[in-house]
């Protein structure tokens, strides 16, 4: 599948990003809205989920900040009906009852306080994420 998103009004390093995590995830559907500050918010997937939750796999979405590379992707956000296979309740810092870009979300909250804008991609945020989710 080819995504082209329109890419009116966002910054150089946005756009490098969302470029970035479309040739990363090669997502099936992708949803993309500009921020009208130069920045977006995407929503892609379908992204794998370990055994640990009751569905196969997620949607993941962010706000990919109009600072970059000097701003963190946070916060990231997966599917609103997010379960765990073993019915215990989603862990902090995953909290429920959100809403992102017209879909119910589950925001998780990983903060990147330490990191180097030089070396951490939007990406590898993303990725960060998803396996920490896995991970739970």
């Amino acid at each position: 599948m080819t995504i082209t998103p329109d890419f009116t009004g966002l910054k150089a390093e946005v756009v490098k990003a969302i470029q970035g995590a479309i040739q990363q995830f090669q997502p099936e559907e992708f949803h993309l809205e500009a921020d009208g500050a130069g920045g977006a918010r995407i929503r892609l997937g379908p992204v794998g989920l370990g055994d640990a939750y009751a569905q196969e796999a997620t949607w993941v979405g962010a706000h990919i900040p109009p600072l970059l590379p000097y701003a963190d992707v946070y916060p990231v956000f997966v599917r609103g009906d997010l379960r765990r296979a073993d019915e215990k309740g989603l862990v902090v810092p995953m909290t429920q009852n959100h809403t992102f870009m017209g879909q119910p979300a589950v925001q998780v909250s990983l903060r990147s306080n330490r990191r180097d804008a030089t070396r951490e991609t939007a990406n590898m945020k993303l990725l960060k994420v998803i396996h920490w989710v896995n991970s739970q």
